[in-house]
């Protein structure tokens, strides 16, 4: 048989079991959605370090953390903060999808995380011991595991036992979707009966946001944090960093079902591009989103009038929100105004590699309950972004088919299709 003809296998149906979140608006999966839904915001002026030099003083961030208590003193402390979000995360998800304690099954469960940045609050702080003392004596040996990117998924393996596939992702803002892709096919393919995915980022810092200062990405509305994300709407002034983790667990259908477990939605496939445009600037005409689009179709096997609700990137910067309107646009036509799109970062800010993760556990919670979150902030309508945003209020509506969208530096493109299990 020539390499032509051979059909590739089957792939098997997956569904999300389990979820966990932590998030400047809710530190469980629970009270991030029930804040979520209220439309409350969880960004405010920055507390980790002395911002007052800054442009931008303002951030999401996860309050009343208390790693050592969540986590235990010794382990906590051999942990940069996107790894503690990480686990806490993922074991809260995992408790929710109420996993076998098998070794057999243990064997063949999984997990891919997406990071951005990894730790690099472990980097700002162990740098300022070595600047402070002039050696590098006063390092922890611990920096390295600390710093890398894959030590949230590590941990998470060798805490619960999982001794499936377990490796990060970095693709920048798209790292959490193209990990919950990767994640999807471990499952769809039969290389994993379960896998735990998603993202986590901690990088309120003085060198992320010095960095994005510099760029002049970011909000500078220091004197109303709570607005001062406002995607799609015209007074938006840039992004609003934020942190946390979200992380699902996703198992096959069939073994799901067997075992009799809740089952929030299906994931009915992706779609992943690039731009091959910019290292920092999306194509504004879309061109690489409305592939994503074009290829999540193909892939969850779908049209799309099917789809009913978007979770949109939506970063609130001047670039990127038209960008994504017109994508969207220029894909759905007609139907493109009968779908509502909303973008929760305007509640929780912009996550990084960690943004696709917490919306996912958004999209799949609004996909389960019928009800789209809202896009807070939004007052002034922007002749260039003209869909329905869901603005301010969450609203009940039948949601078939949900898409989370995330988009990234270097212009990775990475759409996953939710969908109520049929």
């Amino acid at each position: 048989m020539s390499a032509s003809t051979v059909q590739p296998p089957a792939r098997l149906r997956v569904v999300v079991t389990g979820l966990g979140a932590v998030t400047p608006v809710g530190n469980t999966r629970d009270d991030f959605w029930r804040r979520l839904i209220a439309g409350e915001s969880g960004i405010g002026p920055i507390t980790a370090f002395d911002a007052s030099d800054f442009i931008t003083r303002i951030a999401g961030e996860v309050k009343d953390w208390d790693p050592e208590r969540l986590i235990g003193r010794k382990e906590a402390r051999r942990m940069d903060r996107f790894t503690q979000f990480a686990l806490v995360a993922g074991r809260e998800a995992i408790e929710d999808a109420k996993l076998p304690d098998d070794p057999e099954f243990k064997s063949r469960v999984g997990g891919v995380i997406g990071t951005g940045i990894g730790g690099i609050i472990t980097f700002w702080l162990n740098s300022d011991k070595a600047n402070e003392n002039g050696t590098w004596s006063k390092v922890t040996p611990f920096f390295i595991p600390m710093l890398m990117a894959n030590a949230a998924p590590a941990h998470i393996s060798m805490t619960f036992g999982y001794k499936g596939p377990f490796f990060a992702t970095a693709s920048a803002c798209a790292s959490a979707n193209d990990a919950i892709c990767t994640a999807y096919n471990a499952i769809a393919y039969g290389d994993a009966v379960a896998m735990i995915t998603g993202g986590s980022e901690a990088t309120v810092s003085p060198l992320a946001i010095g960095g994005f200062s510099s760029m002049r990405a970011m909000s500078t509305r220091n004197d109303d944090p709570t607005h001062a994300s406002r995607p799609f709407d015209k007074e938006r002034d840039g992004f609003v960093l934020g942190e946390g983790a979200g992380v699902l667990v996703i198992e096959e259908y069939e073994h799901a079902k067997a075992r009799n477990a809740r089952i929030y939605c299906e994931v009915l496939g992706y779609g992943q591009s690039s731009d091959a445009y910019d290292l920092v600037a999306p194509d504004p005409e879309g061109r690489g989103v409305r592939l994503a689009f074009a290829r999540a179709f193909t892939h969850a096997g779908i049209r799309p009038e099917d789809v009913d609700y978007i979770n949109a990137h939506g970063t609130s910067t001047p670039m990127g929100d038209p960008a994504e309107s017109k994508a969207i646009e220029a894909t759905f036509g007609e139907h493109a105004y009968k779908i509502g799109v909303s973008s929760t970062k305007s509640m929780h800010g912009h996550a990084l590699g960690a943004a696709g993760g917490i919306e996912g556990v958004a999209t799949a919670l609004a996909v389960q309950n019928d009800i789209m979150p809202p896009t807070t902030n939004y007052e002034f309508p922007d002749p260039e972004c003209t869909l329905d945003y869901v603005p301010n209020i969450a609203r009940h509506a039948p949601i078939r088919v949900a898409l989370s969208n995330s988009f990234g530096f270097g212009g990775h493109n990475s759409v996953v299709v939710f969908g109520k299990v049929r």
